[in-house]
């Protein structure tokens, strides 16, 4: 056809895609042949077979990266956004060596912006970064305590900065919860106080006419185990509202845990119990002939 969209093409290998863990909805990964003789075939993000080709099966067609022919061979799975926002399945992958030679006119061999590398294990992190730098040092030829023109970046020190930033949020946030919890405890407190002096004489009528102690207590304990339920779902439903709406104005996709909503409303209960008891406890120990006095 004659549809055009510009996104950005990268020269790789085959091994990138599973050093990645990226797959395939259709058709399949450049050879290493495919590499050495630089052939014109291509792998598209989703984003860029929808624009190009919207529902129709792009394997076998044709496109043009800078007017030069290349063979459409895979399809990559959808990615979405990456942490910084950026589309992932708006690209196009061809092999290194095609970019090289055909595309971007850089024709000495060793001349990349990127080199992924996968270590066996975790543990081999560090060990394979000393290596990695010390190899680089030989091939560019720099002397010891001379600048690199290269940086090498270990993912493990980057996800333990990550980590350590998710645990200081992490304990933010629930601080901030911990002392809405308590707040709000000790409203349903307050309340079930209010509650039980306005309600005295009936008590002092119930327990006459035979409750005892432990209805007095169960009926006040339900009575702030659903004020805090109901406090639970408010709460839950402006979490979820403020959540899409973030999510909308963001354009980032937002995942709901039911087991979190489970937790809130068993915190919901608990915290409804716990502040729940004294108010409920005073209420049973109510002497009868002072409760049908109360006025």
């Amino acid at each position: 056809g004659n549809q055009n969209w510009s996104t950005g093409v990268t020269g790789t290998t085959s091994s990138m895609f599973a050093i990645r863990d990226w797959t395939l909805t259709a058709g399949r990964f450049f050879t290493e042949q495919e590499t050495k003789a630089a052939a014109k075939v291509a792998l598209l993000g989703q984003t860029v077979v929808n624009n190009l080709f919207g529902g129709a099966d792009p394997i076998g067609e044709i496109v043009r990266i800078k007017k030069m022919p290349m063979q459409v061979i895979g399809v990559l799975a959808v990615k979405g956004q990456s942490p910084r926002g950026d589309d992932q399945d708006d690209a196009i992958y061809v092999p290194i060596t095609t970019a090289q030679k055909r595309l971007f006119g850089t024709h000495i061999p060793g001349t990349v912006r990127v080199i992924m590398i996968q270590a066996r294990d975790m543990g081999l992190m560090s060990k394979a970064e000393e290596e990695i730098n010390a190899l680089l040092d030989q091939r560019h030829r720099i002397v010891k305590g001379a600048d690199r023109d290269f940086t090498v970046r270990n993912l493990s020190e980057i996800l333990a900065a990550a980590q350590s930033a998710y645990n200081t949020l992490s304990l933010l946030l629930g601080s901030i919860a911990l002392v809405s919890l308590v707040v709000g405890g000790i409203g349903i407190m307050n309340i079930m106080l209010v509650s039980v002096t306005e309600r005295t004489r009936e008590i002092g009528i119930r327990m006459a006419v035979g409750a005892q102690e432990s209805d007095i207590l169960t009926q006040f304990l339900i009575e702030s185990l659903v004020l805090s339920l109901v406090g639970g779902v408010l709460g839950v439903i402006l979490g979820l509202t403020g959540a899409e709406i973030m999510a909308a104005m963001s354009d980032w996709p937002v995942l709901i845990s039911w087991q979190a909503l489970l937790l809130a409303f068993a915190f919901s209960a608990m915290v409804g119990i716990f502040f729940g008891f004294y108010p409920a406890r005073k209420a049973a120990h109510l002497n009868p002939i002072d409760a049908l006095r109360y006025e």
